[in-house]
């Protein structure tokens, strides 16, 4: 299984760190954070396949802009416990890339991609309500950035197997 994300900066990284004391009670706290752009269901065997392919399919991708706007959770998750707490993306860039990618990947999971995709940079997952609570209540300043570069993340390996440049338009 890969993975195709964004990498987020430093001060979207310094949010989640300046977040990681009310995330008291979580069970499961993420310490790597990145926003999923698109799965993809190939194991080691096919990683050259699929580089090209997305070398192809990514080739007309400019920089495009993120922006964190606050704090959000899914109190039933498709997959796993919950709830999962999360920093929320807005990025019409993003979108259409994602869109883009299905388009010639298909997807991977139904209930997470396609009309269900929702980009977020995971912070915890399986807490109590009053933690959920206490982090929804949590006011933020939004963080814009442009993403110029897309990570090829392999599940199997846990490492970025590939990295993807995106022009500046």
């Amino acid at each position: 299984m890969y993975s195709l994300n964004v990498p987020i900066p430093g001060a979207v990284e310094r949010l989640a760190n300046d977040l990681h004391p009310k995330l008291t009670g979580f069970d499961r706290l993420r310490d790597r954070h990145a926003v999923v752009c698109k799965r993809f269901a190939a194991d080691e065997d096919d990683y050259h396949r699929l580089r090209e392919r997305l070398r192809t399919a990514l080739s007309p991708t400019p920089a495009f802009e993120a922006t964190v706007t606050g704090v959000d959770a899914f109190e039933t998750p498709t997959h796993g416990h919950g709830p999962v707490v999360y920093l929320a993306v807005e990025s019409p860039g993003l979108q259409d890339l994602h869109r883009r990618l299905v388009e010639t990947f298909g997807v991977v999971h139904d209930d997470l991609e396609g009309a269900a995709y929702v980009p977020h940079v995971t912070l915890a997952r399986d807490g109590p309500p009053e933690a959920v609570d206490r982090l929804l209540a949590t006011d933020i300043e939004p963080v814009s950035w442009t993403v110029s570069e897309l990570h090829l993340w392999s599940r199997a390996r846990r490492e970025t197997a590939w990295r993807v440049s995106l022009p500046r338009p």
